[in-house]
Formats: C-alpha cells, sequence, structure tokens
C-alpha cells in the first residue's frame, strides 16, 4: 500500500534545520558541501581554485603539465651560455687554443687561464659549440677541434685561401663536470690575426 510523508522542515537530532520546503517545490538546504568525490561533469558553474589542480606555483608563467605539476611556460632557456675570443696569441703543433677575453659566461663556467669551459654541476645533456680562428697570414692544412675531456669530438678544416680560417660547430652530449676545449692542429707556429671576433670560442645548452 502507498503511502505519503508531508514536511515542510527536516531537522537533525539537535534541532538544526537540514532540509525545508516552502510547499510550493522550492527547497532550501543546510547540508555541508563535499569536499571530494565530485565528477567533473556536475560542476557546471563557478571557478576551481588553482591550488586543488596540481602541486607548484600557478601563475601567468606557468602551465599545467599533464602529471598535474606546474611548470615554466616556454620549458626553459638556453643556459648556461658562454663566449670567449682572443687576439694576441701564436699557437703551434696541436696545442689548445686560449681564449683570454671572456664576452659573457651565465654560469662561470670558463677557464681564461687553461682554455677550458666546464659543465656546469647539474647541466649535463645536448649542447651547441662553435669556434673560429683565423691565422694571421695564408695558411693550408690547418684542423680545428672541439675537444671533450682531451678527445676530439667535433673538426673543421681551413676554408679561407688568402687567410687561414677554420671553423667547427655542432651539437655535442656531454656531462656535468666534462671539460671543453678547441685543439688547433697546425705543422708550424703561427700568429692569430689580431680581430677578437675572428677567433672565438661560445657554446650553449639546449632546451630538450
Amino acid at each position: 500500500m502507498a503511502s505519503t510523508i508531508q514536511v515542510d522542515t527536516i531537522k537533525d537530532i539537535g534541532g538544526n534545520t537540514m532540509i525545508s520546503s516552502n510547499g510550493s517545490g522550492t527547497f532550501t538546504n543546510s547540508l555541508p558541501a563535499p569536499t571530494s568525490g565530485i565528477a567533473a561533469s556536475a560542476i557546471d558553474s563557478g571557478t576551481i581554485a588553482t591550488a586543488r589542480l596540481g602541486s607548484g606555483t600557478a601563475s601567468s608563467s606557468t602551465f599545467l603539465r599533464g602529471d598535474q605539476t606546474y611548470a615554466a611556460a616556454g620549458g626553459g632557456d638556453n643556459t648556461p651560455y658562454f663566449r670567449a675570443d682572443t687576439t694576441t696569441q701564436t699557437v703551434g703543433g696541436g696545442a689548445t687554443l686560449i681564449f683570454t677575453n671572456s664576452v659573457f659566461d651565465s654560469a662561470s663556467g670558463y677557464n681564461t687561464s687553461t682554455g677550458k669551459y666546464t659543465i656546469p654541476s647539474g647541466q649535463g645533456g645536448y649542447w651547441w659549440f662553435q669556434a673560429n680562428a683565423t691565422i694571421s697570414a695564408s695558411y693550408t692544412g690547418m684542423f680545428f677541434n672541439i675537444q671533450v675531456g682531451g678527445t676530439s669530438r667535433l673538426r673543421g678544416v681551413t676554408g679561407n685561401a688568402s687567410l687561414g680560417t677554420t671553423h667547427c660547430s655542432g651539437i655535442l652530449n656531454v656531462s656535468a663536470g666534462n671539460e671543453i676545449t678547441v685543439n688547433l692542429e697546425l705543422g708550424s707556429s703561427q700568429a692569430l690575426a689580431s680581430t677578437a671576433y675572428l677567433n672565438s670560442f661560445s657554446g650553449y645548452k639546449l632546451i630538450t
């Protein structure tokens, strides 16, 4: 047998109103809002605090990743980076070029006394390196090497008949602590050209 219960107010044991009706089908409730277990499809208005979406700091320069963490927009910068050059130097044999003028060096990795760039801690990975040198007189048979720990990894050759100019560049996968140097192979001692930008060594870490 069907039956009907009619009430205008439902209260808890403490006398607090939980649900009330105006008799025309409009209900008012004082039940606490659920703090979890709400389906995304049930949220049809309002906004959700960014703190509830993921871990990290939400801002205009970050985005929410698939693993629900916030990361800097753009993926990062090409840092560290450095460049050094030199003008007054005589080289010969299989000499390591020492670029004595540090133009910029974001992580202080280049040593102007030894010509070595040391990959900073935590900065291993893919880097772009380039180096160029010009002998002050015509010269052939000049080889140019970018080395990692004393082992040649990139090589260039003489590219100018009126001057002994050579260039070398490329991407290397290096580890933190690796020492990057530039080695010039010559049959006899030669003076570098006196213009700094003709003799330079630079590099930067790639965004991956």
